[in-house]
């Protein structure tokens, strides 16, 4: 079942499955355009086009991912989903088959003539790689990935490189490779403060462990949150002051028109000098010159980079020479194969049985 951790036990009755789901920021900002009547509307007019047939027709569910990434997943599909036929991109077979997609990145022709189609699974938490593709039905529900290895995994990328800026690791990494022998001072937990940007599950349970672990953890998000030990920012109005209070500022923001760049030139001054960034959410949430100027400058004093504007990054771009800036690909953490069709499957079943999806996150009218 991957990674189970005591303190996300201590916080639910019901167990690990409930706390670490990660219903990131996002949720909180696409569910509000998610009305009840928006709901009935798409099922109406599904079910007047013949796209919703009887629940209990299985029909065929298609892949798209990452072409290495495909025999996992397909081995995984085909042993859980044992009675549905699993095609794989572009093998569509009779595409009037199709029922349920299950999609990383997909070019914007494998919609065509998906008549039938019923629901479409992300492979990851994230859906801004659905919300970008041109030709995603409008009439069709998304939903998220959420599965416990995947948010155990991005909980680990924060919570290692907090203890990494904390302890001033990556100041070590520099001195090493000028063969500098110096000891730098030490502050304890309790005197840094980290702030979190997204108080969706994956940011609460990040903040829940940080303050375990006794650092002072504020945090930014659309709405106020009473969360234990955490001191809660809300909306524009209270950004300064959060930002100017966060030694260590952990971004876990969906990507929309109001988080595009929302790290900037201005943005990046509030915070304390020698502050650091970790940014697990999406590249475009840091406008990435601004961030390379408050390094060089020594404002900002470290950063650690999952994701980028452009990925792959490409090989040109200073990121990867910064001798402060550690850079990853886009791997905080991997969707695990085995417990995701497990929430596919689940939901399958819901939808053949009449039920609500779990995690379903947007009606697909592109913003």
């Amino acid at each position: 079942m991957g990674y189970v951790d005591p303190i996300l036990r201590d916080q639910t009755r019901n167990g690990l499955v409930d706390v670490i789901y990660p219903v990131a920021e996002e949720q909180e900002v696409l569910e509000n355009r998610l009305s009840l009547v928006q709901l009935s509307q798409n099922i109406r007019m599904n079910s007047q086009s013949g796209i919703v047939e009887h629940m209990n027709k299985g029909g065929e569910l298609l892949l798209h991912i990452d072409p290495e990434r495909v025999p996992a997943w397909a081995a995984a599909l085909r042993a859980t989903l044992t009675e549905m036929p699993i095609r794989i991109w572009p093998d569509r077979g009779d595409p009037d088959q199709i029922r349920y997609a299950l999609l990383w990145k997909p070019p914007p022709e494998l919609f065509d003539g998906l008549h039938n189609l019923q629901v479409i699974f992300s492979v990851g938490a994230g859906i801004d790689h659905l919300l970008s593709c041109t030709t995603l039905p409008a009439h069709v529900p998304v939903v998220r990935m959420v599965e416990p290895v995947l948010t155990a995994g991005m909980v680990e990328y924060v919570i290692y490189n907090v203890i990494r800026f904390h302890r001033r690791m990556h100041e070590y990494d520099v001195q090493q490779r000028q063969a500098q022998w110096q000891v730098l001072p030490q502050v304890t937990a309790g005197e840094v403060t980290i702030g979190i940007m997204g108080l969706g599950v994956l940011g609460k349970t990040v903040a829940a462990m940080l303050t375990k672990m006794n650092y002072r953890v504020t945090g930014w998000s659309r709405s106020r949150k009473s969360l234990p030990g955490v001191r809660s920012y809300v909306g524009e109005p209270e950004l300064l002051k959060f930002l100017s209070d966060a030694q260590i500022l952990v971004m876990l923001l969906p990507l929309d028109e109001t988080t595009q760049h929302i790290l900037n030139k201005g943005t990046l001054a509030q915070l304390p000098s020698g502050a650091c960034v970790i940014n697990a959410g999406r590249g475009g949430l840091i406008h990435e010159d601004d961030l390379l100027n408050a390094l060089d400058k020594g404002h900002i004093s470290g950063a650690a980079l999952d994701v980028f504007e452009t990925e792959p990054l490409p090989e040109t771009h200073l990121f990867w020479q910064h001798p402060n800036v550690t850079v990853t690909p886009h791997a905080a953490s991997l969707t695990n194969p085995v417990t995701a069709v497990q929430f596919v499957a689940e939901n399958i079943r819901r939808h053949q049985n009449g039920k609500r999806l779990k995690h379903i996150v947007v009606p697909t009218d592109r913003r």
